[in-house]
């Protein structure tokens, strides 16, 4: 991180004995790991001289600092200069500019805080003493209201953060050998309770931006050794989605939920999963206005009392107060402690006010159970009441959720507001006279909503501000982020129908849907139409996320039109391979290149699962997609020429005949990579192996890389190359642009670029070109992700990578046809009709798949036929 110097100013007026002693004490900790990065790992005597000279930057008198909150180490290193120096921070989210601006222009801080690109900071020093009057106890505000840039900000003190702290790091047993990964954001108070604990005791954090959804999350939190998760009751829907309960984690101690109510029976679930796994679920209960934690319930009641909020965090204490029209020993559940905040700021007047709040009124209805424990019943801010009726939008929802319907409840005086995903068998009226009946309530005075998705805030909580809206669309001010339809809703569908799935969400990637390279380009090519430009890295990248920015002019602003690089050398090689054999150029090299482009995608499409089961169904799926169409089209042109024989349709000729050199071998290439991935998969099967490529991604390509160069350069005793098979000779190929998809640092890069650059040459003899052209196409691959380009460059070199592996198969009987005629001509025959041949078989198995998908939909219905035949017989 580096960050850019402001002016010092002089004088002095900060208040050093209020400052935060876990942001000054860091140093206390000397050498042990504070940070870790997919760059790398910071100690906290590293992080303590960041923090110290950042500090020195600020400059000594007591201003009000605007951040940008964000999981990296130059945001963080920000926030604890500050914090330990005693300046008060307005912690806003940095991914939210709108709320930014609206924050910036609502206080008038002192000092605002830039992020530049890279991890780099630029302080904007706007004057050299404070134009606000500063509380000398005041530390940090924060938002309750997301990203929405609300000026009504929760003011809390240095004693407010370190006594939070230590009450968290108390009852988790937070140790210096643990290492929490970052799965929240930095601006929401359970975000900044985690790293804040952590840091508290010495302990690691994995600072990290990434969704518990991404594999590259995985790859990190196991090679830091990660100990602790935390997340909201969304988090843990996608952690469902990943396959969290099988995964390997061995460092694994404690899981903690907060954020929200997560339904009991989930509750039970992941705590019987841990309990089985050997890890801890703490389920806490907290508000921005308790600095972030209330309650936690132990983990070895979880399972037993799934309901519950559990007991005070040490230091705390609540109390229930009467609240009319309950009973049952219901009330209203207060809180007192330590981190109780000073109370609210809605101007910049307010920021000179001391203690205005001495104990938190939650808002919540709760009851004291017999065991002691603490239930949340209703939530008595929400409690409508619509023509003279009182009613709870919470127990809406749970008599909802009971049919299997996932809905959020709001309103006002007049109608109830529903916002329910899209159920088969519910529509809005079946819905509406459920609630109508169940209440009370008018039929007119329940409005339903159907979506593709329910409002949330960033941090995964509901958005209640947006159902409301639901009803009001006139108001511009309280639109939803979420329509009905719309792009968002288009882009599922896109997703749906090119990688044939069924289980598109909003959080699903390309990845994570099990898209490989086929499918790769056609997709870039559909999404490019239509969001205009892809941003970088979009096949890691949520829907959600890809919906945002497209809908976000300055976001889209930043996007240039750029290509693929590995797109665009499958099709110049492919263009190569049939100019090369038409002999309109001579420019040879390009199958081999497209291997290293194979092993290039293989890690970042098929290794994509942290599930082994998944990566190993998904190279099965990548097989058959090469293995199908080359069998089928080869046993065609077997029906049509002599070219091929029955060995190569079964893609054995490579294997059994190397050394023959007539027409049979050439499908070398396809045999030769169809062996290498049923190799890779298998060996990547065994549990051991994919706990090495776990834990070393970049290594164990790397020592397979160094395996296949002792055939390549004939050292462990094998035949000469001519009599082996291909697959075995060009497999170093394969393996570095593996390693080069894995190459996370510029040290990485060099290596892999040095052993290609050192093994191609000789592989050749006498072809200096073509040695070059594929020490060419490996450096740009390795060192440039993009190139430059435009959309029609894009979409030509897009359709032609796509048809890539047709072209190579269908070439060979098609440009004899027409090469007497024209060279040129036979070229584009030959590339038209490799097109057409893949156009023909995606839409072939899409068909295929509509017709499995309906005799599924259909065979639930012939069994229910055959038992009742049966019954009545």
């Amino acid at each position: 991180m580096t960050l850019l110097p402001a002016p010092p100013v002089g004088g002095h007026d900060l208040p050093l004995a209020s400052a935060l002693p876990l942001a000054g004490d860091l140093a206390l900790h000397g050498d042990r790991t504070a940070l870790v990065t997919a760059e790398g790992t910071l100690s906290y005597r590293e992080l303590s001289e960041r923090v110290a000279e950042t500090a020195l930057r600020l400059g000594p008198r007591r201003r009000l600092v605007l951040l940008p909150g964000a999981n990296t180490v130059g945001a963080l290193v920000v926030h604890l200069a500050a914090l330990a120096a005693g300046h008060p921070v307005l912690l806003v989210p940095g991914d939210h500019p709108e709320a930014v601006a609206a924050l910036t222009s609502a206080y008038d801080p002192d000092v605002v805080i830039h992020p530049e690109p890279g991890d780099e900071w630029r302080i904007e020093e706007r004057r050299a003493a404070s134009a606000h009057t500063l509380h000398p106890d005041l530390a940090l505000l924060l938002s309750t209201s997301g990203s929405t840039g609300s000026p009504k900000l929760v003011r809390l003190s240095y004693e407010n953060l370190q006594a939070n702290a230590e009450s968290i790091a108390t009852y988790l047993d937070i140790r210096d050998t643990d290492r929490a990964a970052t799965t929240l954001p930095m601006h929401y108070c359970y975000g900044l309770s985690v790293i804040h604990s952590h840091l508290l005791r010495g302990a690691g954090v994995v600072l990290t931006g990434l969704s518990v959804a991404d594999a590259c999350f995985w790859d990190l939190f196991r090679s830091a050794g990660g100990t602790a998760l935390a997340g909201v009751p969304y988090t843990f829907d996608l952690l469902d989605r990943v396959g969290f309960a099988d995964m390997e984690l061995p460092r694994l101690r404690y899981v903690t939920q907060a954020g929200g109510r997560l339904a009991p029976e989930r509750v039970a679930h992941y705590a019987t999963l841990g309990r089985r796994r050997g890890w801890d679920l703490f389920v806490m209960y907290g508000q921005t206005e308790a600095t972030a934690r209330m309650a936690y319930l132990p983990p070895s009641l979880a399972a037993e009392h799934p309901t519950a909020i559990g007991v005070p965090v040490p230091g705390g204490s609540f109390r229930l107060e009467p609240v009319e029209e309950t009973s049952g020993g219901v009330g209203e559940l207060v809180y007192t402690g330590p981190n109780v905040m000073l109370g609210y700021a809605r101007t910049p007047d307010d920021l000179a006010l001391g203690r205005t709040t001495d104990a938190l009124r939650t808002g919540d209805l709760a009851r004291r159970t017999e065991d002691g424990l603490y239930e949340i019943v209703g939530r008595r801010s929400r409690f409508l009441k619509i023509l003279g009726l009182r009613v709870d939008p919470q127990q809406i929802e749970a008599l909802l959720a009971r049919h299997g319907l996932d809905v959020l409840c709001s309103g006002d005086d007049e109608h109830i507001t529903l916002a329910v995903v899209r159920t088969p068998g519910w529509d809005e009226r079946r819905i509406r006279r459920r609630v109508a009946d169940a209440f009370g309530l008018p039929a007119r005075a329940v409005r339903v909503h159907l979506l593709s998705e329910l409002p949330r805030l960033a941090t995964g909580k509901p958005d209640y501000r947006a159902v409301r809206a639901l009803s009001r669309p006139s108001d511009p001010s309280e639109q939803p982020p979420i329509a009905d339809d719309g792009d968002q809703g288009d882009l599922r569908a896109l997703y749906a129908r090119i990688l044939d799935r069924t289980d598109v969400t909003p959080d699903s990637t390309f990845v994570s849907l099990g898209g490989d390279s086929l499918s790769y380009v056609e997709m870039s090519l559909h999404l490019e139409r239509r969001l205009g430009m892809l941003p970088p890295h979009w096949h890691t990248t949520p829907l959600r996320e890809l919906e945002r920015r497209a809908t976000t002019p300055r976001a889209r602003g930043r996007w240039r039109r750029s290509v693929e690089t590995s797109v665009l050398l499958r099709a110049v090689a492919i263009v190569c391979v049939v100019g090369s054999h038409v002999r309109l150029f001579d420019i040879r090299g390009g199958a081999h290149l497209l291997l290293a482009v194979a092993g290039f995608n293989f890690a970042r499409f098929l290794l994509s699962s942290p599930d082994r089961r998944e990566r190993t169904r998904r190279s099965a799926r990548s097989i058959a997609r090469i293995a199908v169409p080359t069998m089928a089209w080869t046993a065609f042109a077997l029906l049509i020429s002599d070219d091929y024989d029955l060995s190569n349709v079964l893609l054995l000729h490579n294997a059994l005949w190397p050394e023959v050199m007539g027409t049979g071998i050439h499908l070398w290439f396809v045999e030769a990579l169809v062996y290498i991935l049923l190799a890779m998969t298998a060996l990547l099967a065994v549990p051991a192996v994919h706990r090495l490529d776990r834990r070393f991604p970049y290594g164990l390509p790397v020592v397979l890389a160094g395996l296949g160069m002792l055939t390549r350069y004939e050292l462990v005793g094998l035949p000469d190359r001519a009599q082996i098979t291909d697959a075995v000779t060009v497999f170093w190929l394969f393996a570095l642009g593996w390693a080069a998809a894995r190459s996370r640092t510029v040290p990485h890069r060099l290596l892999v670029t040095a052993a290609a650059l050192t093994a191609v040459p000789g592989f050749f003899p006498d072809e200096p070109r073509r040695e070059l052209f594929v020490m060419l196409g490996f450096c740009l691959l390795v060192w440039f992700p993009t190139l430059p380009s435009v959309h029609r460059v894009n979409q030509v070199a897009g359709l032609l990578a796509g048809s890539s592996l047709a072209i190579y198969l269908t070439h060979w009987q098609v440009f004899p046809l027409v090469d007497d005629v024209s060279e040129p001509l036979a070229l584009a025959v030959s590339l038209l009709f490799g097109i057409g041949y893949a156009t023909c078989v995606d839409r072939l198995v899409r068909r295929v798949s509509a017709l499995r998908e309906g005799a599924a939909r259909q065979a639930p219905r012939l069994r229910l036929k055959v038992r009742r035949s049966v019954d009545v017989s």
